[in-house]
């Protein structure tokens, strides 16, 4: 019997999903409270058509009413997708560690990941969000979400977004390296580690004079070896920020990359580039307030390094986000729909690696497949 190419697809889709996805939908109890179609397979595919091709809810369910997949009203379908958030969250867990991304660990132990992006909705007069999160690790639990308008006083990425409390641990890219941002994390008694560049922040070293730069980066000599220095921050108040900062140089590769698009770029904008710019690209330089006697250089380094790898998937999903509708008024779809983002730019990572590794039939084999011919 022949597949419909609509078919293949999805056949091509599943073979990217986790092998225990349905399972996951079982123990997740994503389907409690179905009374007429039961398949995890028709959920999916009906939360795709919401999540991924950014249909309103009210457009995915007649879409999925045709398609004969599901027989549910938008306001059932929200509240369905309530009930796949821990099914959505625990896809997103098991694709994260197919990547190579370690998140088993301490489960004493966890780091948030703040970031934020803006959220266009379809259509002409879709209104423009920014949408503030906050992802934990290893747990990869969704502890905060926040949608702002993207003009206007307070609806900047900033970590004064953010709840933070006492003791937690929180790693944010440079867009957040700000003295004042930093300032509300250490007043709420929590520990920041955030990228940044020597020129948006005032950096003190241990004896109050201006952080020498040149004279501590080239203490680094060799790719992949880190080192710290006590420092201080000032904020616009003149108040001083305890802190260490910490750098590794980076391979001889990634510099390399990293001058050619600062080249690209000053020769766009017409500028002339400066020989302390291209002495920072030659290095990751964080700000952070992690304790030292926890956290040496290196472990400092390996937990930033970890939200890198994270970011990545992030950026697939700030595109696949703009993508749709977005919850505004309650928490608990906010979350699931963000999961369901998140699981969907996982989804097209997997799928782009393995078209670029090219087969003379168009995708992957197939187990059941594979038995059938040898049956």
């Amino acid at each position: 019997m022949e597949h419909s190419p609509l078919e293949e697809n999805w056949d091509v889709l599943v073979s990217l999903l986790p092998k225990d996805w349905q399972k996951e939908a079982e123990k997740t109890k994503a389907l409690k409270g179905l009374r007429k179609n039961k398949s995890v397979e028709d959920l999916l595919r009906t939360l795709l058509i919401h999540l991924a091709c950014g249909y309103s809810l009210r457009e995915t369910a007649v879409r999925a009413r045709q398609a004969k997949l599901a027989d549910m009203s938008d306001v059932a379908l929200m509240k369905r997708l309530r009930k796949s958030k821990n099914w959505l969250a625990a896809l997103c867990l098991s694709m994260f560690q197919e990547r190579g991304v370690c998140l088993r660990g301490d489960s004493n132990f966890e780091v948030r990941l703040f970031d934020a992006t803006n959220i266009k909705e379809p259509g002409k007069t879709g209104s423009l969000w920014r949408i503030h999160y906050s992802v934990k690790v290893p747990s990869l639990s969704c502890d905060f979400f926040k949608v702002t308008p993207v003009e206007g006083k307070g609806t900047g990425e900033s970590l004064k977004q953010y709840s933070v409390k006492n003791g937690d641990y929180i790693i944010a890219d440079r867009g957040y390296s700000t003295a004042s941002g930093i300032d509300h994390v250490a007043q709420c008694k929590g520990y920041i580690l955030v990228r940044m560049s020597p020129h948006n922040l005032e950096v003190m070293d241990s004896s109050g004079k201006p952080m020498r730069w040149k004279e501590r980066l080239e203490e680094i000599t060799d790719s992949g070896h880190s080192r710290s220095w006590p420092v201080y921050i000032l904020d616009n108040q003149g108040k001083h920020i305890p802190g260490r900062i910490c750098a590794i140089r980076k391979t001889e590769e990634a510099i390399r990359q990293a001058h050619k698009n600062l080249h690209r770029r000053a020769s766009k904008n017409g500028q002339q580039l400066q020989a302390e710019t291209l002495l920072h690209a030659q290095y990751v330089i964080v700000f952070t307030t992690f304790p030292e006697s926890r956290f040496s250089a290196t472990e400092v380094m390996r937990w930033y390094r970890l939200r890198w790898q994270i970011e990545l998937v992030f950026k697939r999903f700030k595109q696949i986000a703009q993508l749709g509708h977005l919850p505004k008024h309650d928490d608990e779809s906010a979350q699931a729909w963000l999961y369901g983002k998140l699981f969907i730019a996982l989804l097209a990572e997997k799928l782009i690696a393995q078209a670029r590794a090219i087969s003379p039939w168009g995708c992957s084999l197939f187990e059941k497949a594979s038995s059938e011919s040898m049956a």
